[in-house]
């Protein structure tokens, strides 16, 4: 299996279901993914595949977060604004048709589904990046670089140690040796994937820095540094 097959939320979310969020897929037409290649918000098209994401959408208590196979509307104001949660199928088709990240996939041909699961609404301190080279865990970075989080210094060896373990429960199900994984450690202590990354540009390495690096030396957690203080005599010209 080609990695860039395994990334395909419809593809990974069989062999990860047990460790992700309840997901539902609505297939789309032809005619439907270039309506959403297009941007189209009306019309025939967009009525028919909202009709069918009304039953699963439905059937989710709250709002829902809705993706297609390779990717979310994260360029959008509601995913700024809201974290990406709707409540209508009629909202959802709606940002997902402004996302550029969106349009170009289907235009390109990787798009087949609407993925739709409940929308959670995550701490940004414990969502992380796994580095998977060579069938064995490299790396685990930080994932969102706004800033330090001191809090996690204390427990960084715990986490690195809960990557270890969540790696070692499901490595025997992956079908590819080499890919970048997101997760979400709960406040239960349990892990839940969010997203498959294909390894490799355009891909963002993180705190990792650089590709060209190597990967069978295992590197363990990178964290956001503290800043830096300046102390003493500082004179600065311009």
């Amino acid at each position: 299996m080609e990695i860039n097959d395994f990334c395909r939320t419809p593809v990974w979310y069989p062999v990860l279901a047990g460790h992700t969020f309840l997901t539902t897929f609505v297939k789309l037409h032809d005619n439907e993914i270039k309506a959403l290649a297009n941007g189209e918000t009306e019309g025939k098209n967009v009525e028919d595949v909202i009709n069918r994401m009304r039953l699963p959408m439905n059937s989710i208590p709250g709002n829902c977060f809705v993706s297609v196979d390779t990717v979310s509307p994260t360029d959008t104001e509601r995913f700024k604004g809201k974290r990406g949660a709707v409540f209508s199928p009629e909202s959802a088709w709606k940002f997902l048709a402004k996302s550029q990240k969106v349009r170009d996939a289907a235009g390109a041909g990787l798009v087949e589904y609407v993925c739709i699961r409940p929308f959670r609404r995550m701490n940004q301190t414990r969502e992380f990046r796994l580095f998977i080279y060579n069938g064995k865990l490299s790396a685990m970075s930080q994932y969102w670089l706004i800033r330090h989080f001191r809090r996690l210094e204390g427990i960084k060896k715990n986490l690195w140690k809960k990557g270890e373990s969540f790696f070692e429960k499901i490595a025997w199900a992956l079908p590819v040796k080499n890919l970048v994984m997101d997760i979400y450690l709960t406040s239960d202590g349990d892990i839940l994937v969010i997203d498959i990354n294909p390894w490799g540009k355009p891909t963002d390495p993180l705190l990792l820095r650089t590709w060209d690096r190597n990967w069978d030396q295992e590197t363990g957690i990178m964290l956001m540094p503290p800043p830096w203080k300046i102390s003493g005599d500082v004179n600065v010209s311009f």
